[in-house]
């Protein structure tokens, strides 16, 4: 039996009703397993990306054949889709500990990049970003790892300092076994 293989599917564009149907049939189709999925709307055009395995399907499926499946959903030109195999790797994760971070205040350029730098310097991995912007408040919504190296006091100091620089609020908690 072959090996599994593994293939990230992305599809992009207007939002319409269906579309995951037709995208997850699709792949059922093809005998393809669906690990991981995330999709959201972002201010009218749909965003969703899939980890998908051949585990399970008969023989080896290549990334033309998937993208021939889903043909018929960019056949408006209003859907992208793309699909490129991925290893099987785990996420790094870094030993340490879990937490969500979530930053508001008034919309303007800049907050997400001076947020998650900080982050970054600590040695940090984002494994989740959320931002919304609703009227003139924007919202960030991040679930993060943080090396046991970290000083978490020390994070949350420096994500506070850079979010007073560019005028927002920022809260760094720890996740509960209760928030999984």
């Amino acid at each position: 039996m072959t090996a599994a293989r593994l293939y990230a599917v992305t599809v992009l564009g207007h939002d319409r009703p269906g579309i995951i149907a037709e995208v997850t049939a699709g792949l059922a189709d093809l005998g393809l397993n669906i690990e991981d999925t995330t999709m959201t709307l972002l201010r009218g055009h749909f965003a969703m990306m899939l980890v998908c395995s051949t585990e399970g399907a008969d023989g080896r499926v290549a990334p033309s054949e998937i993208e021939h499946a889903l043909t018929p959903l960019t056949a408006g030109g209003e859907l992208d889709v793309s699909v490129r195999p991925v290893n099987d790797e785990p996420t790094p994760t870094t030993g340490g500990s879990s937490w969500v971070l979530t930053v508001h205040g008034g919309d303007r350029p800049g907050i997400v990049s001076a947020i998650v730098r900080e982050v970054a310097s600590a040695g940090g991995n984002i494994t989740d970003l959320t931002t919304r912007l609703s009227g003139e408040l924007y919202l960030l919504v991040a679930e993060l790892d943080l090396p046991s190296s970290a000083d978490p006091a020390a994070v949350e100091a420096s994500i506070k300092a850079a979010a007073t620089d560019v005028g927002v609020t920022a809260t760094l908690r720890a996740v509960e076994a209760d928030d999984l």
